[in-house]
């Protein structure tokens, strides 16, 4: 498979890594999963499930970044292994997934894993046992505040946006742009869904505002009958969008049979092309705060270009934005691997994510740069909306 910029960068070593911080020496990070030839990762997905059109995409962007990686020699001559384990968003199998991702298979690093319910579920397993939880496809806090009494939240590392943060910049942008009075808000009632709400109570704070109406159903659910009614009701005329793909099409559909039309937003796991592809005329307007641009493979340039086409032939799928996360994520990992040296250990790696060096991906993404004191390198938002069926990027530059 071809290297698209990132060979030279992943061959060789790079010496002369700072002393550990103190710090560092106070919190347990493992050594399993790495041996002279290799290095082991795991993962947990939904490849079954509700969310499996984030699950399988984000899957084989990680599988496509581990084949290049290797065939280009590895990290520092250390070849990847990637063991995938299906858990259908489901907290119950993302724990036992976890335990024998951990526990049997040795796992040096948990990267990528999918969905707030089930990464939340899981992560103090992973925690406990030294072994850092890397750069998962969800935007919740847990995944990168740290608590400092607790040393081994340490091991939480993002490079995705917050949806507090994102939904407030783009509710708060949309709101003061547009002149809109009554802000509402619909939301899946677990820990995504209240990042969600929390992220619009913020802007409509900020907006000095009050909230008009506040509705929420239970995952899993596709009667949004009721919610939509209620927020009709009560006269919105801007609605905040706490829903993944199919709740959002589901709602905006009801929307469409009551005859109820606001100015819908929603969070980065809106900003699909799932979303349009699904929702067709439904979702035309619908606007959505991201951390890329969609790679959509007739438009995309450069690198980006070459990747998308080379993503296309290998699974027969066109890229999206949860297939660039995913490649991403192994990207990211093996640029800070392979930083940490040849002598690669826990410690030297969690000193190598926290030196400041930077990470830049083919993707023109803001660049991912971590501190011991800042765990989150994404802090600047995408706002983009449906036209003709594509999202289009509106504004680059949104930020708290």
């Amino acid at each position: 498979m071809r290297s698209f910029g990132v060979k030279a960068a992943l061959l060789g070593g790079v010496f002369g890594l700072a002393a550990l911080p103190a710090a560092a020496q106070q919190t347990k990070v493992t050594n399993q999963g790495i041996t002279p030839t290799e290095i082991v990762l795991g993962t947990h997905q939904d490849l079954s499930g509700p969310i499996k059109s984030w699950g399988v995409p984000v899957t084989n962007g990680m599988k496509m970044a581990v084949e290049e990686i290797n065939a280009a020699g590895g990290i520092n001559g250390r070849k990847l292994k990637l063991i995938v384990e299906d858990v259908g968003y489901d907290p119950k199998r993302a724990v036992l997934a976890s335990q024998k991702l951990v526990e049997k298979d040795k796992i040096f690093a948990m990267v990528g894993p999918l969905g707030s319910p089930t990464v939340l579920a899981a992560q103090d397993i992973l925690l406990e046992a030294g072994v850092p939880q890397l750069f998962p496809v969800t935007s919740a806090e847990f995944t990168y505040k740290m608590d400092p009494k607790n040393p081994q939240e340490r091991l939480k590392f993002n490079n995705v946006p917050p949806y507090t943060d994102s939904v407030r910049a783009g509710a708060r942008h949309l709101i003061q742009e547009k002149g809109l009075k009554k802000p509402c808000v619909l939301y899946q009632d677990d820990e995504f869904g209240k990042n969600v709400l929390d992220g619009f109570t913020q802007a409509v704070g900020d907006t000095k505002l009050t909230v008009a109406s506040t509705t929420s159903y239970k995952r899993g659910a596709s009667d949004f009958s009721s919610q939509v009614a209620k927020l009709k009701s009560d006269g919105c005329d801007f609605v905040v969008l706490g829903t993944v793909v199919r709740e959002t099409v589901g709602v905006m559909a009801e929307a469409k049979k009551i005859g109820f039309s606001p100015v819908y937003f929603g969070s980065t796991a809106t900003n699909v092309v799932e979303v349009p592809a699904l929702g067709k005329e439904l979702t035309e307007g619908f606007y959505a705060v991201g951390g890329m641009e969609i790679p959509y493979r007739d438009t995309a340039t450069g690198k980006a270009k070459e990747w998308a086409e080379a993503y296309f032939k290998a699974y027969n799928m066109e890229p999206n934005t949860q297939s660039a996360l995913g490649y991403n994520d192994i990207m990211t990992f093996a640029h800070y691997a392979k930083l940490a040296g040849k002598d690669l250990t826990g410690q030297k790696f969690l000193a190598a994510m926290e030196s400041g060096d930077v990470f830049q991906d083919i993707f023109n993404s803001p660049p991912v740069k971590f501190s011991p004191t800042q765990h989150l390198s994404a802090t600047v938002f995408l706002l983009q909306q449906i036209k003709d069926g594509r999202w289009v990027v509106l504004k680059r530059d949104l930020v708290n």
